[in-house]
């Protein structure tokens, strides 16, 4: 059978996160783990480490869960890559939080889930389909933040991940398009109470903020044998948050993310962590290493904590895969019920052109 490889690739191209191995020399396996997995965020150029205001900072920055109040439940579901046409292509995001002071934090819990759609099996002798099966690929996170001080915060993800891009094998060799395997982040945040700005003596705590967050630790991801494995998308994220307007009906929130794979291959194959951490900067040049960093800016504008717009962008090197788009979302609350949506405008024909998220949440003890 032919068609892991087929599928493999499938999976890779149509998501629209991969990044060119050429260019990148570190390809990675489940890029779905780096969709940006709620409207809010995606509405706001794909960014949110230096907020992780919300039950998405699972995703984000798990050290934000350490600074929220009460609970809230989210479902974000978007038609993935519209520009395909191909309605069996979609994403789904469920999110669960809830403070837990006598823990000492707040628990999180998220399910991410991509259907790749159904593919035809066919012989290696014909073209002829003898059967079919459906790809998919999905991760449970549980996730916990809490507070070291009043102004700094760490937290962590655990990660199970499944996927199931086949569950044939491929030619004479053994094995399937199917993996299993686990990871796990580790984010930290700080939010200052107070902060002088030297020369200017004004304190802008409770109006900034920083992250850090190191996403998908764990080993490789195996679907014929280890010789053949891939490195997971370990990903480093830098983010700050800025609240530079607040009063009683209006708010305005900055947001700016850089992010980089720690991944790296070479003739000999990709590398293990934690060496490839070291390596994918070291093995390149200061220029490319900046090349290879995404940048994402957002803005947010909220009135009487009811209404919101939002907009973004978000780039990437034409070396790093060239996604280069603006993003829009809206938001509205009412009472605990909250819906975001979120659009991305991209070039004509770009996979991503014209992607519509919509997150439904519910909000219950804590503060907008």
């Amino acid at each position: 059978m032919k068609q892991m490889i087929g599928v493999a690739a499938i999976a890779v191209v149509l998501l629209g996160v991969a990044q060119s191995v050429h260019a990148q020399a570190g390809a990675s396996a489940v890029p779905f783990l780096m969709i940006a997995p709620n409207s809010r965020a995606s509405g706001m150029g794909e960014g949110g480490t230096g907020l992780a205001d919300d039950a998405a900072s699972m995703h984000w920055n798990p050290a934000g869960l350490a600074f929220q109040t009460g609970g809230e439940i989210s479902i974000t579901h978007a038609n993935w890559l519209p520009q395909f046409g191909l309605s069996d292509l979609f994403y789904d995001y469920f999110n669960v939080k809830q403070e837990m002071p006598e823990y000492g934090g707040t628990l999180g819990a998220s399910v991410t889930y991509l259907n790749l759609g159904k593919f035809i099996v066919t012989s290696e002798k014909s073209p002829d389909p003898i059967g079919e099966f459906k790809g998919f690929e999905f991760a449970i996170t549980l996730g916990f933040g809490t507070q070291v001080t009043d102004d700094f915060a760490i937290g962590t993800n655990l990660r199970y991940i499944n996927s199931s891009l086949s569950p044939f094998g491929t030619g004479k060799e053994q094995g399937s398009g199917i993996a299993n395997t686990f990871s796990f982040d580790l984010g930290f945040l700080y939010k200052p109470k107070s902060l002088m700005i030297p020369f200017v003596e004004e304190d802008i705590g409770e109006a900034f903020s920083v992250g850090v967050n190191v996403s998908n630790i764990g080993p490789k991801v195996t679907y014929i044998d280890a010789a053949q494995a891939d490195p997971l998308p370990t990903q480093l994220r830098l983010g700050f948050g800025i609240v530079p307007m607040k009063d009683d009906y209006n708010s305005l929130t900055i947001s700016l993310d850089f992010s980089k794979l720690l991944v790296y291959r070479d003739s000999s194959g990709s590398h293990e962590l934690p060496k490839s951490i070291w390596t994918s900067f070291t093995k390149n040049s200061f220029n490319r290493n900046l090349r290879l960093t995404n940048t994402s800016v957002g803005l947010e504008y909220w009135y009487d904590k009811k209404v919101a717009i939002r907009w973004g962008h978000f780039f990437e090197d034409p070396i790093n895969g060239n996604r280069n788009f603006m993003t829009f979302g809206a938001g509205l609350r009412y009472d605990i019920y909250g819906l975001d949506f979120s659009y991305i405008s991209a070039e004509e024909d770009h996979p991503l052109s014209d992607t519509l998220r919509f997150t439904f949440l519910i909000l219950w003890g804590g503060i907008l």
